[in-house]
């Protein structure tokens, strides 16, 4: 069976996908019993030099790829939501099968577009959009889908988890080692989608989605970014037998989805501590499986293709069968999502106070006035009249530990509340 794919943009990932096709060709065949061949490419520069070539039609007019009766697979692989978000409707529209890449669109208008699949009968498949080449949604979707999945750990930026890395373990500047992730390409230009956390919250958002079978939106993902993390807070998780990542956090309580990402400190002992670099990883708790986690490249045209031609295989094999959009939406039910107030996890605080006697008596009895005790306290001395106090409470609520910071910023003797950190414990709680 031979089946033509046609695909739109050819940069970075486009390329991959072309590469991975290629260079895969006979073993893809094999395992699909198919032929799949590259008919033709959408890109908008016809002259840029590239490090592809073949028998297919480059073509800066989406007709003749969107519109071509002989292609059965749409890959869609330009990113942004718009033209990408039409242009996939029309495929749709035209009786082709959709694979894409695209995080910000997934996590914006995933739902139209999935029930567009649906209503055309046709597959759209989104693997590459979270975590590069870790096969991720399929194992949601699919291997796991036995389970209520009851927590989603993950580092899904690339980017912070260098810079994190980086500053750990170099004891090294936020500052200076953004601007080094920058020139050696981790980090954009612009790094403010990865450092403010707002890729990793689509990321979640998708996941989530998937993990509880509930619509979860991009809004309705709890964020924060590393721009606050210090050498000194480092160092004091080090202290602590922790470390620092972004974290993307998802669970599935009694009382709703919880739904955040944010600076965490880690115990070493977690299996997401020593996930170091430009990797990510997400790990999966469910009340069948257990613990499980995957690990891999998060991002890369050689990773990021290698998912996208696994879901190409996919419909393949879904063409042959004729088995079309059997798992496209999941979202069967409507759970509601827990307020950030009602989050409950311990924290790290990091103040600069007076050293004088009773100080940190007076912290102890602000914070117990909110129900909140300490899990460890950290001293040191700065100068000859401050001291730098590190506070870990015990698990709280979020929006009790903001009523005891409200306190503690009008005390007198604190100087400064330096970094308010979240901490997830070793393992998840039952």
């Amino acid at each position: 069976m031979s089946i033509k794919i046609g695909i739109l943009g050819l940069g970075t990932v486009g390329c991959g996908v072309v590469q991975v096709l290629q260079q895969n060709a006979k073993d893809i065949q094999t395992r699909t019993h198919c032929d799949l061949q590259i008919k033709a490419i959408l890109d908008r520069d016809l002259h840029r030099k590239r490090d592809v070539s073949g028998d297919f039609l480059l073509t800066d007019q989406s007709e003749e790829v969107l519109h071509d009766p002989e292609i059965d697979i749409i890959v869609e692989v330009m990113g942004g939501i718009e033209p990408a978000r039409t242009f996939i409707l029309e495929a749709l529209k035209h009786g082709k099968n959709v694979v894409t890449a695209n995080k910000d669109l997934i996590a914006v208008h995933g739902h139209e577009l999935l029930d567009a699949a649906n209503e055309a009968g046709k597959d759209l498949y989104f693997e590459a959009s979270v975590g590069g080449g870790i096969p991720i949604i399929a194992a949601l979707k699919e291997s796991l889908s036995a389970n209520k999945i009851t927590h989603l750990l993950g580092i899904i930026n690339g980017t912070t988890n260098y810079i994190l890395t980086a500053m750990a373990e170099q004891g090294r500047e936020y500052a200076e080692v953004l601007a080094e992730a920058q020139q050696l390409g981790y980090a954009e230009a612009n790094p403010s989608s990865d450092v403010d956390g707002l890729d990793a919250a689509r990321k979640l958002a998708i996941l989530a989605s998937i993990a509880f079978n509930s619509r979860v939106a991009l809004n309705d993902v709890f964020v924060e970014g590393i721009s606050k993390i210090t050498r000194e807070d480092l160092t004091y998780a080090a202290e602590l037998g922790c470390t620092i990542k972004l974290l993307a956090v998802a669970k599935h309580q009694d009382e709703g989805i919880e739904v955040r990402v944010h600076p965490a400190i880690l115990p070493l002992t977690h299996p997401l501590a020593s996930v170091n670099g430009v990797f990510n990883a997400i790990y999966v708790v469910g009340d069948a499986v257990g613990e499980t986690m995957f690990y891999g490249r998060g991002a890369g045209s050689l990773p990021t293709g290698s998912a996208i031609v696994s879901d190409v295989m996919r419909i393949a094999r879904n063409l042959k069968s004729n088995s079309m959009s059997s798992i496209n939406c999941t979202c069967y039910l409507d759970l509601p999502l827990k307020s950030s107030s009602d989050f409950y996890t311990a924290f790290y605080i990091r103040l600069l106070v007076k050293d004088e006697p009773r100080v940190l008596a007076t912290l102890a009895l602000l914070f117990a006035e909110a129900n909140i005790s300490f899990a460890s306290i950290i001293q040191k001395q700065r100068g000859k009249d401050q001291a730098e106090i590190v506070l870990v409470t015990h698990p709280c609520r979020e929006g009790a530990l903001q009523e005891a910071l409200d306190s503690v910023k009008a005390y007198s003797k604190v100087l400064s509340i330096d970094n308010v950190i979240r901490f997830e414990k070793d393992y998840p709680e039952s």
